[in-house]
């Protein structure tokens, strides 16, 4: 576990980090004790997040790979990448495709130490800092326009990020600003928190708490219904089988995550511009 005594400048080992949160939750040691203290009450709330997030992480492997490969995306811009752990993006797409570019863009200090330290000696990717809350300055980074050429396709990753933007903050407007940017045969994949309202009253309620529990200790957390959720894809195609919880999206038999009740609060979807 991350040593408080050597915290990177900039971070403060007291206050939890939802980046650390969720690397508590895939089994990664870069997280402190606040972090691990606000993780257990989440699963009391509920006791499958570890689930959940092993299910974004394979959700984001899939897409990967059938953006790098039956799409031929040969560059990513991946958002609120938070800590690296197993099949990164640049890995996954750079198997498929070795001259893939990744852009990973975050603003969370440990984020960007650990990944400035991983890419190193990779010159097909890079890590920027900056918020999704200002995305014309991550369109306008030196980092970013030196990999990513907006007159080809591009790839748009906003996984488990746009549910940390609050509904003042204008999250669709936020995603419309970056999907503007891009040209057409690009695509977008996201992943959210979601809640299913009445139809599934338990998993509403679970949802509903673990909301009050994020909004307390976290800082941000909106699990939105699916209309909020498909609004994001505005002016986008989605692909087969569309905005569905994460383990149904073209599913593989090498997929370990199995789902619970918050199967159901977390959807994905990709989708290609026109």
């Amino acid at each position: 576990m991350a040593d408080p005594e050597t915290a990177p400048p900039g971070i403060d080992p007291t206050k939890p980090s939802i980046s650390r949160v969720y690397d508590y939750f895939l089994g990664g040691k870069d997280n402190f004790a606040i972090d691990r203290e606000v993780a257990e009450m989440v699963l009391k709330v509920a006791p499958d997040a570890p689930e959940a997030g092993a299910a974004n992480r394979e959700f984001l492997g899939r897409v990967i790979r059938y953006l790098a490969g039956e799409c031929g995306i040969r560059q990513f811009l991946d958002i609120g990448s938070g800590l690296p752990t197993r099949g990164n993006v640049h890995e996954i797409a750079q198997a498929v495709a070795p001259d893939a570019r990744v852009v990973y863009v975050d603003n969370d200090p440990i984020v960007l130490a650990h990944g400035r330290a991983m890419l190193a000696t990779n010159d097909s990717t890079t890590v920027i800092n900056a918020d999704l809350r200002e995305p014309g300055s991550i369109l306008d980074d030196a980092g970013v326009r030196a990999l990513i050429d907006f007159s080809q396709p591009v790839g748009l990753l906003l996984f488990a990020i746009l549910h940390h933007i609050k509904d003042e903050e204008d999250p669709a407007g936020l995603a419309a600003v970056l999907k503007d940017a891009l040209p057409s045969g690009s695509y977008l994949a996201l992943s959210h928190f979601h809640n299913p309202g009445p139809a599934l009253p338990e998993v509403a309620a679970q949802a509903l708490s673990a909301e009050k529990l994020f909004n307390e200790h976290l800082g941000t957390g909106r699990w939105r219904t699916r209309d909020e959720i498909l609004a994001y894809f505005d002016g986008f195609t989605l692909v087969e089988p569309g905005l569905v919880p994460l383990p149904e999206w073209r599913p593989s038999e090498d997929d370990w995550a199995q789902p619970g009740i918050t199967y159901h609060t977390f959807t994905g979807g990709v989708a290609r511009k026109p």
